[in-house]
């Protein structure tokens, strides 16, 4: 088991690596930002520009540059913001707290959805209502994030002004963002649980329990979705990488202050630090949830250990 830990971990250690080389590399694609810095400062020469980039440490060779983040990193020092001064580790952590819960919101709406909906299609597999919950679940695979988005903020904030149409303010602005991403997670998790359930009531327990005069409620939800909740929370975790993808621009559409917007604000901003910063966190979240998965599939099934 201990060999498995580290092989899993190495693995995820350099799947970071990785990708803060990528990200430092491909920030500095979007433009100068002494060009940012110096507009509206009146007329600047190329000596001023050069100053600027001095002063934040742009001019030299862009590998110096990355192990410097690199070795602050280490020690949980992601830099200072370029347009603030504001230090990165402060604005990550002022987000972070708005990206999870909207993050596990959106887990649980789905949940919410694709369960009974799963389960219902599974029962009734061939039935209209199997057809109609399969057809619904194709078509919510094909809706973009954004665009869904969009359509929640007109129907439900502007025809009909239940929700809050962005901003963090109160339960009831965390509605409409999970719901779009809970909404386009429940498109793959019904399928998901429809063909786990279908398999699962085909079992022999499931037949004896029937036999004994238990409810069907109880057989469904008692016996049988405990052995498809294991196959819906292992995908889930692995689901994880793409739900924070997705949440990247949901947040933005909504205007939540989590690291989504953090990012994009740092994009067009040309905030070297605070974006490297904010991707950096975004994957260890990613890399650490799919090594969790990893370690529990391992504690599971011997047999994983060894590939």
């Amino acid at each position: 088991m201990a060999g498995f830990l580290v092989k899993r971990l190495m693995q995820s250690l350099f799947v970071v690596l990785v990708v803060t080389l990528l990200v430092s590399w491909a920030v500095r694609m979007t433009g100068d930002p002494s060009l940012m810095l110096a507009q509206g400062a009146g007329s600047i020469t190329e000596k001023d520009l050069e100053n600027i980039r001095q002063h934040l440490g742009l001019d030299r060779p862009f590998l110096e540059q990355y192990f410097d983040f690199m070795r602050g990193l280490l020690v949980g020092d992601f830099g200072r913001s370029f347009l603030g001064g504001t230090p990165v580790g402060r604005l990550i952590g002022d987000a972070l707290p708005a990206t999870l819960l909207l993050t596990f919101c959106s887990l649980l709406f789905s949940l919410l959805i694709s369960i009974p909906l799963g389960i219902r299609a599974a029962v009734n597999k061939g039935g209209w209502s199997d057809q109609v919950i399969r057809i619904v679940s194709l078509v919510g695979l094909s809706f973009p994030n954004f665009w869904l988005a969009t359509m929640l903020v007109l129907l439900f904030s502007i025809v009909w002004p239940v929700f809050p149409p962005s901003g963090m303010d109160g339960p009831l602005s965390l509605v409409l963002p999970a719901a779009t991403m809970g909404i386009i997670l429940s498109a793959t998790n019904v399928r998901l649980v429809r063909t786990s359930m279908l398999e699962t009531l085909s079992a022999q327990y499931i037949m004896v329990a029937r036999s004994k005069g238990l409810k069907e409620r109880v057989v469904l939800y008692k016996h049988a979705l405990r052995n498809c909740a294991i196959p819906l929370v292992t995908y889930l975790g692995l689901q994880f990488g793409s739900l924070i993808g997705g949440i990247v621009v949901v947040e933005k559409v909504f205007n939540w202050p989590g690291l989504g917007t953090l990012a994009f604000d740092a994009i067009s901003g040309r905030d070297y630090p605070v974006l490297q910063g904010t991707v950096t966190v975004l994957a260890l979240l990613i890399v650490g949830v799919n090594l969790v998965v990893d370690i529990a599939y391992g504690l599971i099934d011997p047999r994983i250990r060894t590939r």
